[in-house]
């Protein structure tokens, strides 16, 4: 019981904690649309997206997480808006901007001199810098965005995989799926604090691969995504303190495990 108790007597660890869980779930969640839309690029080319926003805030001396959301959800709409009617495929969008958003973090940051400790919090994140503020902002962020997923559930099932019955609906379709791309974007964002730009990618895709061979079917691979999400967070943050290497890493890499154990089972089983 020491072994689990002893990190939980320190107050940034228990925010941390706390932090880590929540994104985690948040994660796992958004991640089961990426995963099943084969949209596990957009991921990534939002995560490296934030860098102008981040850098461009940094100069100005503003909030970095504004700066960051402002140029996710900026690339999230250009993106809807270049695929819009079949223009440009999504992946190519996703693809052009991914590399111009970069393209214009690396030189905007490129001009900074003292850039390598002032953003690494942001390129790698910080969870045991968690405060009680920027709990609050992650905790109101996920809850919103998860409220949103409840509610418009159905909808978002339907246009991700039945187009023809979303048009027969008259669901507005381009209206959901930016909005599903803000989202996505503003999960990024979130995930920021605990496994930076470089990592955020992975809390997206990995968790909802793992659950997405266990089942196919959309709310129990939420579900199952959330409780990797969440369990590989937990143990992540164990292993970062009792091993002493970064957070962010370790969670990924505890999420990473869970996933090469699903796979061999699942190969397992359909051999036997």
């Amino acid at each position: 019981m020491s072994f689990l108790l002893e990190p939980l007597t320190y107050e940034f660890m228990q925010r941390g904690l706390l932090a880590s869980v929540i994104v985690g779930v948040l994660c796992a969640v958004m991640g089961t649309y990426v995963v099943l839309r084969g949209m596990a690029f957009l991921g990534d080319a939002m995560a490296h997206a934030i860098l102008p926003g981040v850098a461009i805030a940094y100069i100005l001396k503003g909030d970095l997480l504004i700066g960051a959301g402002v140029a996710a959800v900026a690339v999230a709409l250009t993106i809807g808006l270049f695929t819009r009617d079949g223009a440009v495929k999504e992946d190519t969008a996703i693809g052009i901007l991914f590399a111009a958003a970069l393209s214009l973090g690396v030189a905007l940051i490129s001009t900074m001199q003292t850039y390598a400790v002032d953003l690494s919090h942001i390129l790698f994140g910080n969870v045991l810098g968690v405060s009680v503020s920027d709990l609050w902002l992650i905790g109101g962020l996920s809850f919103a965005i998860l409220l949103t997923v409840a509610i418009l559930y159905k909808p978002f099932l339907v246009i991700s995989f039945d187009p023809v019955l979303a048009a027969t609906l008259r669901l507005p379709s381009e209206l959901l799926r930016n909005l599903m791309l803000v989202l996505l974007a503003l999960t990024v964002v979130v995930s920021l604090q605990t496994v930076g730009v470089s990592l955020a990618a992975a809390m997206l895709v990995t968790p909802a691969a793992t659950a997405y061979l266990l089942t196919r079917r959309l709310l129990p691979m939420m579900i199952v995504s959330a409780a990797i999400g969440a369990l590989s967070s937990v143990m992540g943050l164990y292993i970062s303190y009792y091993f002493n290497v970064v957070s962010g890493s370790a969670i990924v890499l505890t999420a990473t495990l869970f996933f090469l154990f699903a796979f061999i089972w699942k190969r397992f089983k359909k051999q036997y």
